[in-house]
Formats: C-alpha cells, structure tokens, sequence
C-alpha cells in the first residue's frame, strides 16, 4: 500500500491581505518540494468538498453560519472574522474542500485501500474552537475528521498528535470531555494562544500538553514526546492516529522561537507511525497545519511525507 496526497486548486484561493504569514504560497513551496523524484511514488488525489453538515460534526450551527455570513461576494474582496483571521471568496468552499479531504482520507486507511495519507491543505483547522474561529482557522478539520471515523467508521479510539509550535486550543477545547479521543500536544510557552499548560488534563485525563520553553530545540523537543507523548499513546492504545502537522517549530519560522530541524518532525513522525503500526493497523492521517517560513516548511513537510511513503 502507498502513501496518498490529498490536495486541491480551490486551497490556493483563500486569501489573506499582504504581509500576512498564511498565504498560498506556503503550498506551493511544498508542491515544489514534491517535484523531486524521490516523491515519484507519492500518490496524488484531488480532495473532495464536503457537505455543510460535516461541520457540524465539531461545532454548534450558528458558527457555522457565523462564517457563511462573512465569506465576501467579490473577488479579491478579503473580510476579517476577529484579530487574525480572514475569509475570501473561496474560503468556505477551501475549509470544506479540507474537510472533504480528510474525510476521503481516514475513508481510505479504513478501506485498507492505502497505508496512510497527507492533506496539504489550507486553511489550518487546529485553533477553531467549538464556536469560535481564530488563528487563521474558520473550522477545526482535524477534530471533525476524528468525530467523522467514529461516527462512520466505528472507530473507538482517536489519538491526535499535535506539533505545532501553537498549542492547538481548539481541539482542546472541543475534546476537552470526550474520554474516547486523545489529544496530544508539543507546542512553546509562553506564546499564543496562551493554552497548553501540563495542568490542563481534560476530563478524563485525554488531554497531554507538553509545553516547551523558547529557544530549545531537538533534544528538549524528543524529550518530551518521549516523556509525555509516546507514554499516553501507548496506554491509550489508539485505533486511529491523527496528526495536525505544523511545522512553525522549525528553527526559520518567523512566528515562534523553537529550534527544530526537519529532521526532527521525520523521527516525530516514525515514533507516532510506531504506535499506529502496534495498535491501530498503520492507519495515520495527517494534516497540514502552521509553518510560515517557506524554506523550513518545504523540508520540514517534505522529511515527514517521505517517512510517511516509507511506512
């Protein structure tokens, strides 16, 4: 079995104004980093939109709705949803089509029809709370795929393993009483959006942040995945990992002060691909998330992808 790309034209018309760090070209930094023969194998599929109604799966109506108002009738027309994030033309039809994609993903390692799968997608998803968006998010993709393979696919057990440099407060939020889904989080603190303190456990002790001073790179980083992330995972004994990957704690991200190398998200991804491989029949999805230095966010994504093809 391969390893599958899910991607869409539709994720480079969401806009931003100029100067903002969530722009299209961070996937088309990647796309070019996927020109190089060795991603040959890679197989590649358009994303598929999904319906309204798959938003619901994480949040209340009304936010749903919230969006729809604000997702401007003219081109090149940019609206501001709060203090960071905007929506245009596209953007409701982009967070759909990455909802669609994740979806059509976790369908497809369900299927056993591949190993495991990348959505390169935008807008990211993991700020979103259940009736907020924030943080360059409209909608928490990553939580909605989790509730869409327990819902239709029977699965018991979720895990998501976030890296992102920003504490992914909203699928904290969202799962904070849900005992069936694991969040796990390696993120830096302090810095925005001010969540992730180890303290902050969720209900059924499902939640597992692992914050990380600024400044610290690899060493402090594997420590703590190993310390607090690899231990839950294992306890939990998942039957499907998720992965929000940003990959804003590169050393050359502009937004953060953490100093990890690609080489870094590479054995991040094996470790979480070791407890996919023990308990959950290899099945991974993930999900683009952060990253805003092009440079970083090419090799960090390009490094993770290949760990992925290699199984």
């Amino acid at each position: 079995m391969t390893t599958r790309l899910y991607e869409h034209s539709v994720f480079l018309e969401h806009l931003t104004p100029p100067g903002h760090p969530e722009r299209p070209d961070r996937l088309r930094a990647i796309n070019l980093a996927l020109e190089h023969p060795a991603f040959a194998p890679l197989q590649r599929k358009q994303a598929p939109q999904a319906n309204e109604d798959a938003v619901l799966l994480a949040h209340p109506e009304e936010h749903l709705f919230s969006i729809m108002r604000q997702i401007p009738e003219e081109e090149g027309e940019i609206n501001r949803v709060e203090t960071d994030t905007y929506v245009s033309q596209k953007s409701l039809q982009a967070a759909l089509t990455a909802i669609g994609g994740a979806m059509a993903a976790v369908d497809a390692v369900m299927a056993r029809e591949i190993a495991n799968a990348f959505v390169a997608c935008r807008p990211p998803g993991h700020h979103a709370e259940k009736a907020k968006a924030m943080g360059f998010c409209l909608f928490n993709t990553i939580a909605i795929t989790a509730r869409h393979a327990m819902r239709h696919h029977g699965v018991e057990r979720v895990a998501i393993v976030d890296w992102d440099v920003h504490h992914g407060n909203g699928t904290q939020d969202i799962f904070w009483d849900e005992r069936n889904v694991l969040f796990c989080s390696t993120h830096q603190m302090p810095l925005y959006p001010g969540t992730g303190k180890k303290e902050e456990t969720g209900a059924f002790g499902n939640i597992v942040n692992a914050p990380l001073s600024p400044n610290t790179g690899s060493e402090h980083f594997r420590e703590a995945f190993k310390a607090r992330v690899l231990p839950a995972l294992e306890n939990f004994r998942p039957d499907l990992v998720l992965i929000s990957a940003g990959f804003d704690a590169h050393h050359r991200d502009p937004l953060a002060q953490l100093n990890l190398v690609g080489e870094d998200f590479d054995w991040a991804t094996g470790r979480a691909m070791e407890v996919a491989d023990k308990f959950a029949h290899n099945r991974v999805v993930s999900l683009l998330e952060g990253g805003y230095d092009l440079e970083g966010l090419a090799e960090s994504a390009g490094m993770h992808i290949m760990r992925l093809m290699k199984g």
